[in-house]
């Protein structure tokens, strides 16, 4: 008895980190689609194409050591150009699929435009972005990216 009690509890614990690594609905390529669309709209300062992709609730932990927790902060601040970028390439990685929810982490190579914060410099980052279901949509709805401190990786 003791020896069911002990598989049940182990699949009760790891059932949703062996879930999390199966695409059972195929739909990895689409969101790899709405990952780059998300970046192409970034890059493009499409306001409009970034409200469709993204959660009314969306919170971004931001590579500016700042946590935005509206949508409409986001925009205005695409609006008004002072996120922009040069270049903006975004490389997916890392596909966790839940129920409702993807996770996707990767990492992504961007210049910042002239005006923007560290214009013209090279960035490297890594990001975590989640991506759920929402009104029958994928929708992104938390953001996490973060430059990686480049004096580190050229030191031998």
């Amino acid at each position: 008895m003791t020896k069911y009690i002990n598989i049940a509890i182990a699949l009760f614990l790891f059932a949703p980190i062996l879930t999390a690594q199966i695409d059972t609905t195929g739909q990895r390529e689409m969101i790899r689609k709405l990952e780059l669309a998300h970046a192409k709209a970034i890059f493009n300062g499409d306001a409009e194409g970034l409200d469709s992709l993204m959660d009314d609730d969306i919170t971004v932990n931001h590579p500016t050591n700042r946590i935005v927790k509206e949508k409409k902060e986001l925009l205005d601040l695409i609006k008004k150009g002072v996120i922009r970028y040069t270049s903006f390439e975004r490389y997916p990685e890392t596909f966790l699929f839940f129920k409702d929810m993807v996770v996707v982490m990767g990492h992504e190579t961007v210049v910042p435009a002239k005006g923007a914060p560290n214009s013209g410099r090279i960035l490297l980052r890594r990001y975590t972005n989640v991506w759920m279901i929402r009104d029958g949509k994928w929708r992104l709805t938390v953001r996490h990216a973060n430059n990686v401190c480049t004096d580190i990786l050229e030191k031998p």
